[in-house]
């Protein structure tokens, strides 16, 4: 249970920081401001600001975020007539900290109560110094100032030459791009581990391998690594998982295998083992696929495995939008957890398999063209390039809400069916 949570917290970590990093570190190289740099989501357990970011570890390891000067996902610097802040200047009277907390022990400062700020173009704050509303003052305010959110957390402030919104699009596309490049990335370092963890690549004919002191009813049998298991009960097996789709069907049964030894074909007879795997009983006989221990296929192996699960992913999700749409096809926070749960009990092997899976699969589902999703995003750059026109940040917004709805909704649904999946049925 700990291991399993220790993992899980891990795994999704590295998932969520390798891809926000990405968007980090192009935005930063574009001349956009980052302003937060969360890991976690919920409230706040840590945070440092440096070079014009805060970083912050946040309580609740699901998530994370890299939040943008001016993005949709941004919140508003206004500060609203009537509020009052305290400003700390420095030597040429310009503002460079704005208390909006109401915390006293946060800095010593002037009290104004505002009337009027502009904190993107004309940088300033109008109002009544401790009250006094005989003398209106106003306050200048640097460009690099410092904002003190209700949190209590340190945000720089985000004028106009900063902000994501105002960025060329071509940049604004690189940084909407970058997080998915990043999970690209990460699933062939994680695949090219994996391999070389293993001893070699794995490979999909129907070529099998016994794995070593370990019980194996088709070791019992005489089947032996490198033999080919052609059919099982008559029925073709053109590679591996035709080969494991065939006997799990049948725990505890009694198969025939049509195996080819060094180019000679016999049948064995055997039982099957049985296990249960997601409360589903299935059948196994103690095999595993064939393995290239080639340095060559080692270290080819991150590029061609995550270009075999990119394309397997592509392949389900045409088979979801051509009407064979499940949500047992979909899986959340709870699923990644049950996955975690039996990849732990293959030690470091299966948890850098899962990790290099679930990196490819965000990288895909990223690039749905979702609004609130990366996808979504690119597609909004995109059509901005053809209509040499930026999108009204009204229309922008609207359509990031809708998206974000959308993908409000369904994650209650995943997360509700793979709570009664792995957990009540």
């Amino acid at each position: 249970m700990i291991t399993t949570i220790i993992s899980f917290i891990i795994v999704f970590g590295i998932l969520v920081f390798v891809h926000e990093f990405g968007h980090f570190i192009v935005a930063k190289r574009a001349g956009i401001m980052v302003r937060e740099f969360s890991i976690g989501m919920g409230p706040k357990l840590f945070f440092y600001r440096k070079n014009h970011t805060t970083y912050t570890i946040r309580l609740l390891p699901l998530g994370g975020y890299v939040r943008l000067a001016g993005s949709a996902d941004d919140e508003d610097d206004q500060i609203k007539p009537g509020v009052t802040v305290k400003l700390q200047l420095n030597q040429q009277q310009q503002v460079i900290k704005i208390d909006l907390s109401q915390k006293s022990n946060v800095f010593q400062g002037i009290p104004v109560q505002v009337t009027k700020a502009d904190l993107v173009h004309d940088l300033f704050i109008e109002g009544y110094e401790n009250g006094d509303e005989s003398e209106l003052k106003r306050f200048p305010v640097n460009h690099d100032a410092i904002l003190v959110n209700p949190e209590g957390i340190e945000l720089q402030i985000a004028p106009a030459d900063v902000q994501f919104q105002n960025a060329p699009v071509g940049k604004k596309l690189l940084v909407n791009a970058a997080g998915i490049f990043n999970n690209v990335l990460l699933a062939i370092v994680a695949f090219t581990l994996l391999s070389f963890l293993q001893g070699g690549v794995a490979s999909n004919s129907n070529q099998i391998q016994i794995p070593k002191n370990q019980p194996s009813v088709a070791k019992q049998a005489g089947i032996k690594s490198g033999d080919r298991i052609v059919a099982v009960d008559g029925q073709q097996t053109k590679d591996f998982n035709s080969v494991a789709t065939q006997i799990s069907k049948r725990p505890k049964q009694r198969v025939t295998l049509t195996v080819v030894e060094q180019g000679k074909r016999r049948n064995i007879t055997l039982t099957t083992e049985a296990q249960t795997v997601q409360k589903k009983r299935v059948g196994m006989i103690g095999v595993t696929k064939s393995v290239n221990p080639s340095l060559t296929a080692k270290l080819t192996a991150g590029f061609t495995q995550t270009w075999s699960s990119t394309k397997m992913l592509g392949s389900a999700l045409w088979r979801m939008v051509s009407g064979h749409f499940s949500l047992n096809d979909l899986g959340g926070p709870v699923a990644i957890y049950a996955s975690t749960s039996q990849a732990t009990a293959y030690g470091l092997v299966g948890v850098v398999s899962l990790l290099a899976w679930l990196s490819i699969n965000l990288a895909v589902i990223n690039l749905i063209p979702i609004p609130a999703l990366d996808g979504g995003k690119i597609l909004l750059n995109l059509i901005e390039l053809v209509r040499r026109k930026t999108l009204s940040e009204k229309v922008e917004t609207g359509i990031t809400l809708v998206g974000f709805a959308f993908l409000a909704v369904l994650m209650i649904l995943v997360t509700w069916n793979d709570i009664m999946r792995y957990f009540i049925r």
